[in-house]
């Protein structure tokens, strides 16, 4: 296991409440008389990308005017309203890291294992995001940084993994990865990078199958992974846990 492989929304912080409130706020300052419900925002989540889900909802909610001229221009102009709102609300810490997160990313930097960062959200979103609790120099933490400015094509195609692997040098079976969600399972299975899923309340009812492990989260000693799952998964999961699951993965791909 020669690196590890974050995914961003709904993994690094759980984020889509935030994204959801967003675009509801661009929606009214835009002047759309749209609003997103929570169990409807979890169904526009299979539709990757925050543009195209603006359209693909567009698309159900008025097919005619959907397909005007112009829409790409209103729908660039609501999803920069939605990522103004994003920022504001996550800036400084506004929202905190997962359970693990920060403890596993400490971890790998004094082993010298490097870390990335594979996402297909926008670079604003990563600064607004990561600002608070690596600084503004949060950057220099990670070895390779692919995003919605260098990937165009969205999860559950294997693009970004593909392109932090050639940043990385390395093979997918060398990495480890970390995704929350059932496209970015299928987008990093895809590059043959073993996969461990900390699903969200929008994503819990996706399908993981693949998947090394499917943990509420990474644990930390003082907020452990809860009891009902430590049967079969430590309390928290650290370098030596992942390097084992690693192991075991290639295992089995070998046998196969």
């Amino acid at each position: 296991m020669q690196a590890l492989i974050f995914d961003v929304d709904g993994t690094l912080a759980d984020t889509e409440s935030a994204h959801l409130h967003a675009f509801n706020a661009a929606f009214a300052e835009a002047g759309l008389d749209w609003h997103w419900d929570e169990a409807l925002y979890a169904r526009l989540l299979k539709v990757a990308g925050g543009k195209e889900r603006l359209l693909h909802y567009w698309r159900i909610a008025d097919p005619q005017e959907a397909e005007a001229s112009g829409v790409s221009g209103v729908i660039d102009t609501v999803h920069a309203i939605k990522t103004r709102h994003y920022a504001a609300r996550v800036r400084n810490g506004g929202l905190p890291l997962r359970p693990g997160i920060a403890r596993l990313i400490d971890e790998a930097a004094e082993a010298s294992i490097p870390v990335a960062i594979a996402t297909t959200t926008t670079p604003a979103n990563l600064d607004a995001l990561l600002q608070g609790p690596f600084g503004p120099e949060w950057r220099s933490r990670f070895a390779a940084i692919c995003d919605a400015g260098t990937t165009q094509t969205k999860k559950p195609a294997p693009d970004v993994y593909l392109d932090v692997l050639r940043q990385l040098g390395l093979q997918g079976a060398d990495c480890m990865a970390f995704e929350d969600s059932a496209n970015g399972l299928r987008a990093a299975r895809a590059a043959l990078v073993p996969t461990v899923v900390t699903p969200t309340a929008y994503t819990t009812e996706d399908s993981f199958d693949g998947a090394l492990a499917v943990l509420p989260h990474l644990g930390d000693p003082h907020a452990p992974i809860p009891s009902t799952t430590t049967g079969q998964w430590p309390a928290w999961v650290d370098l030596d846990a992942l390097r084992r699951w690693h192991r075991n993965a290639l295992n089995e791909a070998a046998a196969v």
